[in-house]
């Protein structure tokens, strides 16, 4: 069974035992009334197998042959790339005999990147007020704080913090240096371990919970290291539009950011382990005396963690990485070189993809189908000389002295003769005309 399924059943179960009406459940799970009664009929008739749906695993029966769809993509390819989905369909029946509807074609061509779909105009901006959740866990509102909790005595920090929607109650927060994976997985972790699972968690789309990549807008499978764990665990994070929306979180941080600095000066506490002690031991416990309102509901929705849940709780609050193994069974992650022993419990191939997981605790695991693959960790090599070998083995080289050209140095004269004037004598001329009646 799905997480999703997994949890439809604890509240058919909730329904059974007469814990919550029919309605209620109906608006838990987002179906109508008459399927939640046909859903508590098949639990009741065949259990939990009652939820999975008959057709789960095989083919449509109304899906378009292998043949006719392959033949409609070289077409729209060939001749109907840049057409509209309605007019490509009717030239397909028109000009090929295809027949099929626009909203068939449509999806074709949206899946073959030949057609982006118009985004919806939404309403204009406004804001009404909401009614609280019914049930303790059914919805929690998480953030974090940056600021000087600790004034002058010490740094900015980030205070994490839950408050539940229904109640008001804060039923736990801690500071940590920021707003990272690992400060938030620990978060979690620890808040699931003591009060269970909630049943959604609302939230900003700070890039730890939502990725704010342009690619991320067009391919919903790429997750964040949050989202995969809470998918992991079937919990349903809601991402705010505006700080509005999740406003219960946004005003107790203003009401912190008063009260509590003034009770961390007051008690001395200038640590972010005596604040994380004075939060859990003293301030909360006043805290939610004070605001905490009662439910419409009695029932609390958050789920107990299963067996394979609690053994996996490590692996599932950890930042996960793919990497492929090299041809000599090792891998590299963060800069660091993993060999891969002789022994493991899977068998293992070259240029495999794994898993590689980093927990909160700073340790590495790496997993391949289910399985944990021993390793061993590369001595890191030894840096290159910087200075080339034949030079480092004449020893230190000596500034090179350049000799300076005398002033009389053939380099200083210039390149053109200086021509002289010729004398002009009786003498030379007679001179030279004897010489020319000799020749």
């Amino acid at each position: 069974m799905s997480k999703k399924e997994l949890n439809r059943l604890d509240v058919i179960n909730r329904l059974i035992r007469r814990n919550i009406t029919g309605a209620y459940a109906a608006q838990l799970l987002r179906l109508s009334l008459r399927h939640i009664w046909r859903i508590r009929d098949a639990v009741q008739c065949k259990g939990p197998s009652g939820l999975i749906h008959s057709n789960k695993g095989k083919q449509s029966n109304n899906r378009i042959p292998e043949n006719e769809q392959t033949k409609i993509i070289s077409l729209l390819h060939k001749h109907y790339a840049d057409f509209k989905p309605t007019f490509a369909s009717e030239k397909l029946a028109e000009r090929h005999t295809i027949y099929r509807s626009p909203k068939t074609i449509r999806q074709i061509m949206i899946n073959e990147g030949l057609w982006v779909p118009k985004k919806q105009k939404g309403p204009e901006d406004h804001r009404s007020w909401r009614q609280r959740k019914a049930c303790y866990g059914e919805m929690l509102q998480f953030d974090g704080s940056y600021h000087r909790w600790f004034e002058d005595r010490g740094p900015e920090l980030c205070l994490l913090l839950a408050i539940d929607d229904a109640t008001g109650r804060v039923p736990y927060a801690f500071f940590d240096h920021n707003e990272g994976v690992f400060p938030v997985f620990s978060f979690w972790r620890q808040y699931i371990s003591v009060h269970g699972k909630p049943f959604s968690i609302y939230l900003d789309k700070f890039s730890t919970y939502k990725s704010t990549k342009p690619v991320a807008e067009e391919n919903h499978d790429i997750k964040t290291q949050f989202q995969r764990a809470m998918e992991e665990l079937g919990i349903e994070p809601i991402s705010a539009n505006s700080p509005q929306a999740k406003g219960r979180v946004e005003r107790v941080f203003h009401t912190l950011q008063d009260r509590l600095v003034k009770e961390l000066r007051l008690a001395g506490i200038s640590t972010i382990e005596e604040a994380n002690r004075f939060l859990a031991d003293v301030f909360l416990p006043v805290f939610n005396t004070r605001f905490t309102v009662d439910p419409r509901s009695k029932e609390n929705l958050h789920h107990s963690l299963t067996r394979e849940e609690r053994t996996k709780l490590d692996a599932i609050f950890s930042r996960q990485e793919e990497r492929v193994i090299m041809n000599d069974f090792t891998l590299s992650f963060k800069n660091q070189w993993y060999q891969l022993s002789e022994r493991q419990p899977v068998l293992v191939r070259k240029r495999e993809r794994v898993i590689v997981e980093e927990r909160i605790d700073g340790s590495v695991h790496i997993r391949l189908r289910g399985k944990y693959l021993s390793y061993t960790i590369v001595p890191k090599r030894q840096e290159k000389r910087s200075v080339p070998w034949i030079l480092s083995q004449q020893g230190p080289q000596q500034k090179r002295v350049y000799a300076k050209p005398a002033a009389d140095h053939p380099w200083r004269r210039p390149f053109l003769p200086v021509r002289e004037p010729a004398q002009m004598t009786s003498g030379s001329s007679q001179g030279s005309n004897v010489a020319h009646s000799a020749l």
